[in-house]
């Protein structure tokens, strides 16, 4: 055996994480044990896992446990398992380098708070990492299962930036983590206080954790499992009648799978009996996990598959929609074979019927929630609300009660905050009003302010604001809700219950406006594809009109600004007959003057509608003109 140290200096990003760790994050210190204590619960659930179809791998010791072991004269701590161990390969890997995707999002996530910066611990997969909060110093001894005794391995850091690795004897499987405590730190030698964190934060890992029975000072090392009591109730929770759980217990296993400092939102548990037997047990988040599995809907995670209480991947991909992927918890069928795959998983008509059940109580959950709790719906709309919305387009069966979930802002509501659904919008529905009206923009603000809606506003007609980029998106898939059609108020006629007696006065406003539609028409040539008199305005003096399938040219902005080809679309500019700047036109005899008014309106109106100017500086120039004149 080569059992030469080698000195490796950590990735330079490690480095940052480690310095961070070391001298700004101290707030919840005692996170540490719990993080290292689900590594190692992790490590059994391999192990357990990888012993279904290779039984020699737990054959000298089938006991799957965790053991903590404080020894106050060397005023160190250690956490054990005996579980799936690593290789030095593995080691270099998993602990020299952190996670690829998660570094640079987890230093960018910090903001200085040092108790906010604490909870991001563990969501970066840099949990090994908080063990230098409370120590100077880690030695980290591993052996895989299956390997020989004489192909153990030692990792050591003092956290500087740099760390130890050398082959050595391991007469056991697994990894054993002891962390060199600082002066500072010895409570965490106290067997009372490594109780009343396991208790708190580790209580429901299904994995025995155990302590010495007698802890003060020196503890034999040799393993023997009599010597030691367990702490734990060491059984899966979500296997225990609701009955017996508390909401302490349920967020403390919340904060355990999704390594959350702080409480679920709303959770869910269901046992399901009949020809298929499983069991569910799903949270929603109170905010947005700051893990690059959340921003991204590729390699999801959060949803835990277990079969017979044996973990057996993280299935959020198969189990659950990609707009319901903010969901943590976990799934236990009793009927899936043990040996699945993800091959298995994704045409297996069990976890077809498991995943419609997932989506089923997500729902109701959240149905639940908006009915009985619409404070904490609020926090979970702003936290989740345009992930929801892509299930409008991804999930047909479900759509109008993924409808009925949603909030947008609407003219009746005070402010960006103050938010409808759609209900609340037909409730309030004028009479014989037959469409639901909405406006998309790209702020709250210009929504709000958007001269398209100006004749609706006039008429006491409530008008959604839709200001999220997704909004665009998403509303193609809702064309509508309760019977009532979804209609864009910039996009084709605006057809508005109106007597003859109304019908009459625009069509004598058409005619008497025709002269300068005609003169405008003719100095802005083909940049438009019609000049026309707006039954939509009332304050402002143009406005552009598209297609009734057209995208908005916010949109269309944003699309081409990401390098993607937009299909043009035909702009109609429609104009206020009465307003200042249109009469100015219309009785302008110096053609320059005419051209500069003209131009104006029609950029006026596409700035108004989200669109970007061809000729910024020639917008400029003519307003200065103007304004000079």
């Amino acid at each position: 055996m080569n059992s030469a140290t080698e000195t490796r200096a950590f990735e330079a990003e490690v480095s940052q994480v480690l310095h961070l760790v070391t001298h700004a994050l101290y707030s919840h210190k005692e996170i540490f044990l719990r993080e290292l204590i689900s590594n190692a619960s992790d490590a059994c659930d391999k192990l357990r896992f990888a012993a279904l179809s290779d039984a020699a791998l737990t054959a000298d010791d089938a006991d799957l446990r965790i053991e903590i072991v404080a020894d106050k004269d060397a005023r160190t701590l250690t956490i054990r398992d005996h579980g799936i161990g690593m290789t030095r390969e593995e080691v270099i890997e998993n602990i020299g380098t952190i996670a690829r995707s998660g570094t640079r999002k987890f230093l960018e996530s910090l903001s200085g708070d040092a108790r906010r910066d604490t909870q991001l611990i563990g969501q970066f997969g840099v949990g090994f990492y908080s063990a230098f909060i409370v120590a100077d110093k880690v030695t980290l001894t591993t052996r895989k299962a299956g390997a020989a005794a004489d192909e153990g391995v030692r990792w050591e850091s003092g956290g500087s930036g740099e760390y130890t690795l050398e082959n050595v004897e391991a007469p056991r499987r697994g990894t054993s983590v002891t962390l060199h405590l600082k002066e500072d730190e010895s409570e965490f030698l106290d067997a009372w206080k490594l109780r009343e964190l396991i208790t708190r934060y580790s209580d429901h890992v299904a994995f025995p954790i155990r302590l010495p029975k007698q802890q003060d000072g020196g503890v034999s090392d040799s393993g023997r499992t009599d010597e030691f009591e367990t702490v734990n109730h060491a059984a899966a929770l979500w296997t225990r009648p609701k009955s017996e759980l508390t909401d302490e217990d349920y967020q403390s296993f919340y904060k355990s799978i999704s390594h959350d400092y702080g409480d679920a939102l709303a959770w869910t548990h269901n046992r399901v009996e009949g020809s298929q037997s499983y069991s569910l047990l799903l949270y929603v988040p109170e905010k947005p996990p700051f893990d690059a599995v959340f921003s991204g809907r590729d390699e999801r995670k959060g949803l835990k598959l277990y079969i017979r209480r044996v973990f057996i991947m993280d299935a959020s991909e198969q189990l659950l929609p990609a707009y319901l992927r903010f969901v943590r918890g976990v799934v236990d069928s009793d009927d899936l074979p043990l040996n699945v795959s993800r091959e298995i998983l994704q045409e297996n008509r069990l976890v077809a019927q498991i995943r419609s059940a997932c989506v089923k109580r997500t729902l109701d959950l959240l149905e639940k929630l908006a009915k009985d709790e619409p404070e904490k719906f609020a926090k979970f709309t702003q936290s989740f609300g345009n992930v929801l919305k892509e299930g409008i387009a991804e999930d047909g069966a479900n759509r109008e009660r993924i409808a009925k979930l949603l909030r947008f802002a609407s003219t009746a509501s005070e402010g960006e905050a103050k938010t409808v659904s759609l209900d609340d919008y037909v409730g309030r529905m004028q009479a014989g009003q037959e469409a639901i009206w909405y406006i998309t923009a790209d702020s709250y603000a210009a929504a709000k302010g958007s001269p398209q809606i100006e004749g609706l506003r006039a008429k006491g007609v409530e008008v959604l604001l839709l200001s999220d980029r997704i909004d665009e998106w998403m509303i193609g898939y809702l064309s509508e809700y309760a019977g009532k059609k979804l209609r864009h108020a910039g996009k084709g006629d605006l057809e508005t219950d109106v007597d003859s007696a109304e019908t009459e006065r625009r069509q004598q406003a058409a005619d008497a406006a025709q002269p300068v539609v005609k003169k405008l028409a003719d100095l802005l040539g083909p940049r438009v594809g019609e000049v026309r008199v707006s039954h939509r305005l009332t304050e402002s003096p143009s406005c552009i009109v598209l297609g009734e399938h057209d995208m908005a040219l916010h949109m269309q902005r944003l699309l081409r600004e990401a390098g993607h080809d937009v299909p043009g679309s035909e702009q109609v500019l429609e104009i206020n007959p009465q307003h200042p700047l249109v009469r100015a036109l219309a009785e302008e005899a110096d053609p320059a003057r005419a051209e500069d008014l003209g131009l104006l309106l029609l950029e006026e109106a596409q700035v108004a509608a989200g669109d970007q100017l061809a000729d910024p500086a020639g917008f400029v120039a003519r307003v200065n003109r103007l304004l000079h004149a």
